[in-house]
């Protein structure tokens, strides 16, 4: 059994009370966090087989990324500064052809190795092959909600909807617990209403939630009108879709006042991705208004092909600054809202709330050690805001999740990154 404690460490906590400890101890037993005291507090005859001194440290709950194409890693670069459509139908679908099913696998490895150095401990993914995806998950260690994107325009669309839901029954749960499976229609812009009543029904079959993209361009707004005499939103709350719990809606950048209220009604999870909404230019989420409206919103990447990293950090912190830009307001998305976003929201979002996203007795060890010993940490005063407007992926020195401690003072313990690169260098010779 794994048995750590932590010891005289600030913890943010995001609990229900926001506490922040500015120097406590943290007991992890097995998969769970068991104890959590103030400095000086803690039970005499509390041992632990092996310890971590974190004086210097603050312990955060792991970051969760809500929504990203993982094996993407392999498309970083491949086609930046194009606008959205043009950048998926010249580039990016016609690479994704010629995927094997161990490219995803290496391009998901380098992905998780990445989120593990920036202090994720889950991610919530969309892609093909999505067994491979949730293989390198469970080989890594890591913590994923995985699903496979379902294309109409593809000539076995149907075969890869029936597969992904005997996928989603098959896999949940495995690792421990540590995997959660989905379905994930790419949009309602590439899914028929007779693909997405499949997805309903093999949703309610599989007692599995919804990953899917939802009003991300003007665009696709204006044909769904046009088409439909709908919005995107409209349209999949008649269907039913938004009636399947939970159900993550990716970017929700153009939305209705109606649209928003259906969000909230239906409790549907909004993942906001503010790196790859400014890349694409697709537009700024209304993401003020959905947290007026009482939207639980999570916070993601997208892939590393319109991001171009997994820097959930700095997510945290592009989802502050957007919003007091755009509406001239320094008031709007506080630090401390951006990192709710970045752990618990997209827990809740997620549906996986109940044992991941805060540091508090019971729930699942999942989180991160973040070396506040920097010239860019100090003075300490507001740890919430240093971590949302000062810290960087590379602040992080050590990750558990599950109780397991994935890397230790910077060293990965179950990934070979050499390893890694050198297999995903191998593929890019055939795939470029």
């Amino acid at each position: 059994m794994s048995n750590w404690l932590i010891t005289d460490a600030a913890v943010v906590t995001m609990d229900d009370h926001g506490a922040v400890l500015p120097r406590a101890d943290v007991l992890i037993e097995d998969t769970d966090i068991r104890g959590l005291w103030p400095s000086g507090t803690r039970p005499a005859g509390v041992r632990a087989g092996q310890r971590i001194a974190a004086e210097g440290m603050v312990v955060i709950p792991g970051l969760i990324n809500a929504h990203t194409h993982c094996a993407m890693t392999l498309l970083r670069g491949y086609a930046d500064d194009m606008p959205l459509m043009p950048w998926l139908k010249e580039r990016i679908w016609p690479f994704e052809m010629k995927l094997k099913p161990e490219d995803v696998y290496w391009g998901s490895l380098l992905g998780i190795a990445e989120m593990i150095r920036g202090g994720v401990t889950c991610f919530n993914d969309m892609y093909h092959y999505f067994e491979q995806a949730a293989r390198a998950a469970l080989d890594s260690g890591i913590r994923a909600n995985v699903s496979g994107v379902l294309l109409a325009f593809l000539p076995d669309a149907r075969e890869r909807l029936e597969g992904a839901i005997d996928f989603a029954k098959a896999w949940q749960g495995k690792g421990d617990s540590r995997l959660v499976t989905m379905l994930g229609p790419h949009a309602p812009y590439t899914c028929p209403n007779h693909l997405l009543d499949r997805v309903i029904g093999g949703a309610q079959e599989a007692g599995v939630g919804i990953h899917i993209h939802v009003s991300e361009t003007k665009d696709e707004v204006k044909e769904s009108l046009k088409e439909f005499g709908q919005t995107p939103v409209a349209r999949l709350r008649d269907i039913g879709l938004l009636d399947v719990r939970p159900v993550l809606a990716a970017h929700c950048i153009h939305l209705t006042d109606s649209d928003i209220a259906t969000l909230a009604e239906k409790g549907v999870g909004a993942c906001h991705c503010p790196g790859s909404n400014m890349k694409l230019a697709s537009g700024i989420a209304p993401v003020p208004r959905l947290l007026e409206a009482g939207v639980v919103i999570g916070l993601g990447t997208d892939g590393t092909a319109s991001n171009n990293n997994l820097d959930m950090l700095e997510e945290a912190r592009l989802a502050a600054l957007l919003h007091k830009v755009a509406g001239e307001d320094p008031t709007v998305v506080t630090a401390r809202q951006a990192l709710e976003m970045a752990t618990r929201g997209s827990a809740r979002a997620l549906g996986i709330g109940d044992r991941v996203g805060q540091i508090k007795v019971g729930m699942k060890a999942d989180l991160a050690l973040v070396d506040f010993e920097q010239a860019h940490l100090h003075p300490r005063h507001d740890i919430i805001s240093h971590l949302v407007y000062s810290a960087r992926a590379g602040d992080v020195r050590t990750v558990f999740v599950n109780g397991q401690a994935l890397m230790v003072n910077r060293r990965l313990t179950t990934l070979n990154e050499e390893e890694i690169f050198t297999e995903v260098k191998e593929r890019l010779k055939r795939l470029v």
